[in-house]
């Protein structure tokens, strides 16, 4: 059954699911976030934490590897395959180097071992939700202009001011992390860019998340260009190192209308 800790108040406190835990991590991190004004939700489980998740709207969702019902990482692979990309801290009461790496593959946005410092938790969910609604805003606050700075390589159109990527006028349905990374490599054709200076320019230096994250986008963003048969995934992957984008085509900005 769920418990609600601490409702959404007038002043839009950021929200945070996360499952009751007899486990003392959890029991301090719930009560640190309460003090620090966060509107907490905990599920009786990991089943209940899903459809929750799935039900409402949250900020923030932290899970671990270890709970009831519903793994951590079965909730998070059902999560990402719903195309629910709500942040999530994996807190690890148990965990492995294998653990670590999956979360990351499946799209978790950071990864503690317990027991660690609130004050740091509590700074390290800050940090991930500036980065997104820095993203977010972003995107909202594009402006129109009869001139847009578009770069064309091929069939592909890669619009900077309207955060869109086209194949053959078709949307290629980017999430906003997945553009800024597409984004960031297209900007520099042919120059090799290594996971750290990826993760800086989309992600932000404040990022406390695994580099491999960066391999988990690139891979969305191949299946989605390779979705179209008449363009190839211009993506080189550069083993030990990071990645580099090789145009069918070089870039030329759009024309103004």
């Amino acid at each position: 059954m769920l418990e609600n800790v601490s409702p959404r108040s007038t002043t839009e406190s950021p929200t945070v699911l996360l499952v009751r835990s007899e486990h003392a991590a959890y029991r301090e991190l719930a009560d640190r976030l309460q003090v620090e004004d966060f509107a907490v939700t905990q599920a009786a489980d990991g089943r209940e934490l899903l459809v929750t998740a799935r039900e409402s709207r949250f900020d923030m969702i932290i899970i671990d590897m270890v709970m009831p019902g519903v793994d951590g990482l079965s909730v998070l692979r059902t999560l990402r395959n719903a195309n629910i990309w709500t942040p999530t801290l994996v807190y690890a009461t148990q965990s492995s180097e294998i653990d670590c790496m999956l979360a990351f593959e499946l799209g978790a946005d950071d990864f503690v071992v317990a027991p660690r410092s609130d004050r740091e938790l509590v700074s390290r969910i800050r940090a991930i939700l500036r980065r997104v609604t820095g993203v977010a805003s972003s995107v909202a606050a594009a402006p129109v202009t009869a001139s847009t700075r578009t770069l064309k390589y091929g069939s592909l159109e890669i619009d900077e001011d309207a955060r869109d990527a086209r194949v053959n006028g078709e949307p290629l349905q980017l999430r906003p992390r997945e553009f800024a990374l597409l984004l960031a490599l297209a900007k520099q054709p042919g120059v090799a860019l290594s996971r750290k200076t990826l993760v800086d320019r989309v992600w932000g230096y404040d990022y406390f998340g695994d580099e491999r994250t960066v391999d988990n986008h690139v891979r969305q963003i191949r299946a989605k260009l390779e979705a179209h048969p008449t363009s190839p995934s211009p993506v080189r992957t550069i083993y030990g190192f990071g990645y580099r984008f090789e145009p069918a085509q070089a870039a030329r900005p759009a024309q103004a209308i």
